[in-house]
């Protein structure tokens, strides 16, 4: 067990050197002598630590040439992806491809969510909408992100897609984070309650079309105001 450890131990730190941008992708990292120097373990441990970041396609060996880091898009963990997500520095490229990821999937949900949401879950739709309006007021940025991340969380189990909600529990932070920063600017809560408000209507009517095209709408405005109101004012 205790090797174990240290084998996690030694992956851990490469994956934050790699994170940070102290190796970006297509650097080479160190080989197993100044590694195992680094952090005071055999080279065996170094070897394992190497051999899981290369199973999760963060490094790949060349034969010859060394090893390297593979672009974010190869990479095959998930965990891993989250941590680069939450604690690297290409902010504006993942906000961006969070925003095409949610297009995908929750334009589909609330699709689905149109034919399946109960009365109740509508009305507590509006219930969160009314919430975001009330912390718009006094710009209350954490309560403006709570209700926002309620009423997506209601309409993913609304589609009755267990696979649907399930894939989203592990962005749940990254997305936190990101509402976070992108709610701050009062012109964005704004956007965001209007389009809310519609995608609300739209469930209500039962229209899958009307849905999914509102909820379309909404994902576009995000991606229109992260664009023109957060990365450009940077």
């Amino acid at each position: 067990m205790a090797r174990q450890s240290l084998v996690g131990q030694v992956a851990d730190e490469l994956l934050d050197r790699i994170i940070t941008g102290e190796f970006p992708p297509g650097a080479t990292v160190p080989g197993e002598h100044e590694l195992s120097a680094r952090h005071e373990v055999s080279r065996m441990t170094v070897r394992e630590a190497m051999k899981t970041l290369q199973a999760q396609r963060i490094l790949s060996v060349e034969r010859g040439r060394g090893t390297f880091v593979n672009p974010l898009n190869r990479w095959a963990s998930l965990e891993a992806v989250l941590r680069a997500a939450s604690e690297g520095k290409n902010e504006a490229e993942t906000s961006v491809q969070l925003i095409e990821l949610r297009r995908m999937l929750e334009t589909g949900a609330c699709e689905l969510a149109a034919g399946r949401i109960r009365d109740e879950d509508i009305q507590a739709l509006y219930s969160h909408v009314d919430s975001m309006r009330a912390a718009h007021e006094v710009n209350d940025v954490a309560a403006f992100v709570e209700a926002d991340l309620a009423f997506h969380d209601l309409i993913l189990h609304a589609s009755e897609n267990v696979f649907v909600s399930v894939l989203f529990e592990p962005l749940h932070q990254v997305l936190q984070k990101r509402r976070t920063q992108t709610s701050a600017v009062r012109e964005i809560q704004e956007h965001a309650i209007g389009h809310h408000q519609k995608i609300a209507e739209a469930l209500e009517s039962r229209d899958p079309a009307r849905s999914r095209e509102a909820m379309d709408n909404h994902m576009q405005q995000t991606l229109d105001d992260l664009k023109n109101l957060v990365l450009e004012a940077k």
